[in-house]
């Protein structure tokens, strides 16, 4: 008896302390809860983290995210008549690599670049044009700044080649040389003027070079920013101007020599104008 008697009372005591586990509904209820908070709580991080991605992505996006630029688009934009001359009068020229291109000196070194008159505009310090100077090849650099152009005398007028290459002061748009060229370099000039004057540029291009003459382009910067200068440009912005007005792209590549920040967003366009072409 005394023996039943313990077994009944371990089997009721046993009963007794499983009862919570098999039927516990306040636990139930409060466990549940809580995790109902926590997965909102975890789930209003998820959103918000995605959010925020989503804000960095557009951001880069839309915009170039560089303190020198958004100072040049300042002035150019407050100062329409001479902003581009305050720049270079504060040392805001974010374009100026303070050196020649790499891909055109390369060009010039293993002679894939046409001989006789050349011309770039928007030349700025005239790194380029001395660069690419030679007996061979006379080459004018052409700016709207008095800053620019005298600084680029000043960098290039003691050069052993200094007597094949010029700088001048003048409007792209409206400068009539005495003599047409054979090529014609286009680099952050194109991406700098308004939108709605590359067709004014694509004229001026035509019109400046010789029938048969050679335009080469590094279309910079290719993204999705907003704004400018510079302005985004796309391969499809310069066949829109350019076709039209008789060119032919004889190749367009990616920029291998583009500097660090700028690779991937830079490709060599080099073109070639029809030989039946208007003149000056």
């Amino acid at each position: 008896m005394q023996s039943l008697s313990h077994s009944r009372l371990l089997a009721h005591t046993y009963a007794t302390a499983l009862i919570p586990f098999r039927n516990p509904p306040s636990i139930i209820r409060t466990v549940s809860s809580t995790n109902a908070r926590i997965h909102c709580s975890k789930l209003r991080r998820m959103e918000k983290r995605d959010e925020n991605q989503r804000s960095v992505v557009v951001e880069s996006t839309t915009r170039l995210n560089n303190p020198r630029v958004d100072k040049l688009q300042q002035l150019v934009q407050k100062e329409s008549t001479d902003g581009w001359e305050k720049s270079w009068e504060q040392g805001v020229t974010p374009w100026d690599l303070g050196q020649p291109t790499p891909i055109l000196l390369h060009l010039h070194q293993t002679g894939a670049l046409p001989k006789g008159r050349a011309l770039v505009p928007g030349c700025g310090s005239g790194y380029d044009v001395a660069a690419i100077a030679c007996p061979e090849r006379y080459v004018v650099g052409l700016d709207i700044s008095d800053i620019a152009i005298e600084k680029a005398v000043e960098l290039s007028s003691s050069l052993p080649n200094a007597s094949y290459f010029n700088f001048l002061k003048a409007v792209f748009f409206t400068w009539n040389p005495s003599e047409l060229f054979d090529l014609i370099l286009d680099y952050t000039f194109f991406c700098a003027i308004e939108p709605d004057m590359r067709l004014a540029w694509a004229q001026r291009i035509r019109d400046l070079l010789k029938p048969g003459g050679e335009l080469i382009t590094l279309m910079f910067p290719i993204s999705d920013h907003v704004g400018g200068p510079p302005f985004k440009v796309s391969i499809s912005d310069y066949e829109e101007v350019l076709l039209p007005m008789g060119f032919r792209a004889v190749s367009i590549v990616d920029n291998e020599m583009a500097i660090g920040p700028r690779k991937g967003r830079e490709k060599l366009g080099r073109w070639k104008s029809s030989l039946a072409q208007c003149t000056l």
